[in-house]
């Protein structure tokens, strides 16, 4: 999206929220995480953002959306932002993720497969004998 034509910084939270692809509610709960730093005010108390807040805005809904938690969000900001940064710390923090996503994946895969035993059993009829609910309850 190029927004180069459009309105300059300063940004209202609105405007920052429609450039980065972030509501405006996030925009406010990661800045009250420091994720994003605490920003300029007009004197009417007005929030003020500039290009960099929305592309770290940007950088926050990427993570984000790989499944990334706030913690090792808030990890991968500070290495991002510290142009002398190993690498390594990167991928070690990349690749742990992968780790626990692989981990989840497996767990759901387990309960789908549970769930789907459980479905089989079930007579799916009018009686009230449930397999599903018997598994639940002991």
């Amino acid at each position: 999206m190029n927004h180069s034509d459009t309105a300059a910084a300063p940004f209202n939270i609105g405007q920052a929220a429609a450039r980065s692809g972030v509501s405006a509610k996030m925009v406010r709960h990661y800045e009250s995480l420091g994720l994003v730093p605490r920003v300029n005010r007009t004197d009417a108390g007005y929030r003020q953002y500039t290009d960099n807040d929305v592309h770290t805005l940007r950088f926050i809904r990427r993570a984000r959306a790989l499944g990334f938690g706030m913690a090792e969000i808030a990890e991968l900001l500070k290495l991002w932002q510290n142009r002398r940064r190993a690498s390594a710390d990167v991928k070690r923090i990349a690749l742990a993720h992968a780790a626990d996503l692989s981990r989840r994946i497996e767990e759901m895969a387990a309960m789908k497969r549970t769930l789907e035993r459980l479905a089989d059993c079930c007579h799916g009829d009018q009686r009230p004998d449930c397999p599903i609910l018997d598994e639940l309850a002991d």
